[in-house]
């Protein structure tokens, strides 16, 4: 029994736990010591990837944006700099610009283009005399409009297919053609020319226009363009005198001047319609819609046209009127 027996001196302890303490306290080291250096890994890592991964995903998508349109040069997607555009960040968009002269109807159109869902055309931002001071301020107020940064009330501009404005002939844009040319052509802009081809009822609006500013018949407000048949009748009711001295040398000057923007955007895309047409006959609203390249949809206007009818009755010297255009180019108005 007492064979291979150890005995220890009183007071003093049996070492037989000791190595199994000291594994504990090593391996509890060890441990911690893992725990830390893995915390200090990972809060390192985690600032790293709060600084590179928002960038690589956003080069990743706009690359994705563009590969999917291929080298199209009328497809583009701006990038705003004062709002996001989201979820609609790779939706295609197109350039456009109506080109036209007053009273042609302009209005009633790009009212027609605002009712498609897809589609922002921001009006006559030319009637502001400061932004088309000079060729600087004209491309400079368009790059706002095509990247987006023009805010209007027709602006939808998250999720547009097509942004574009309207642009009067004698709003700069003859004066500086060919800066605004090559901004076009550079910028994948598509042209939209609008005109009207009866000249003398577009005088007659004009004018009508004209007498509506100063006299004000609708409760002392001026309105170029009404929403209620009752607002139309009432403006109808003007009949201007037309100056038969000057009347053929004015249609010949519109003439010239309709054709000199045909001549001088020629190279550029672009379509051309005529008021009259767009009225009397449906399919150019879908001709319009493809030109864009949009979702073909039902387009809309509120506003009524002022004056109808046959033309004797909207002029108040029509027999003058009558004798002065017989046997000129321009007989052909009094039929229309």
């Amino acid at each position: 029994m007492g064979e291979g027996l150890i005995l220890f001196p009183e007071g003093i302890k049996s070492p037989k736990k000791s190595p199994m303490v000291l594994r504990g306290v090593v391996l509890s080291f060890v441990i911690l010591s893992g725990i830390y250096t893995c915390s200090v890994c990972y809060k390192q890592f985690g600032r790293q990837l709060s600084v590179f991964p928002m960038v690589t995903i956003q080069i990743l998508n706009r690359k994705s944006c563009e590969s999917s349109a291929g080298v199209d040069p009328f497809v583009h997607f701006p990038k705003p700099r004062t709002f996001s555009r989201g979820e609609c960040s790779c939706n295609p968009v197109r350039y456009f610009a109506i080109l036209s002269t007053q009273r042609s109807g302009s209005g009633w159109f790009e009212t027609l283009l605002n009712s498609h869902v897809n589609i922002s055309s921001n009006g006559e931002i030319f009637s502001v005399k400061p932004r088309r001071s000079n060729a600087t301020t004209i491309l400079r107020t368009l790059d706002r409009v095509y990247n987006l940064e023009l805010r209007t009330s027709a602006a939808k501009n998250e999720c547009t297919a097509a942004v574009g404005l309207k642009w009067m002939l004698n709003q700069g844009l003859m004066q500086h053609h060919d800066e605004i040319l090559d901004y076009f052509k550079s910028r994948g802009v598509s042209l939209i020319f609008l005109f009207r081809r009866n000249l003398l009822r577009r005088m007659i609006s004009i004018q009508a226009n004209s007498y509506d500013q100063n006299v004000k018949p609708l409760n002392g407000t001026h309105k170029s363009h009404v929403h209620s048949t009752h607002e139309a009748e009432i403006l109808a009711r003007y009949k201007p005198r037309i100056n038969t001295t000057t009347l053929v040398e004015n249609l010949r000057q519109v003439e010239d001047l309709v054709a000199k923007s045909l001549q001088y955007f020629n190279t550029t895309r672009h379509v051309v319609f005529y008021y009259e047409d767009v009225m009397n006959n449906p399919t150019k609203l879908a001709d319009i819609q493809h030109f864009l390249k949009v979702p073909q949809r039902q387009l809309i206007s509120r506003q009524v046209k002022i004056h109808k009818g046959v033309l004797h009755s909207q002029i108040q010297n029509w027999d003058d009127v009558n004798n002065t255009l017989q046997g000129t180019p321009y007989q052909i108005f009094l039929e229309q």
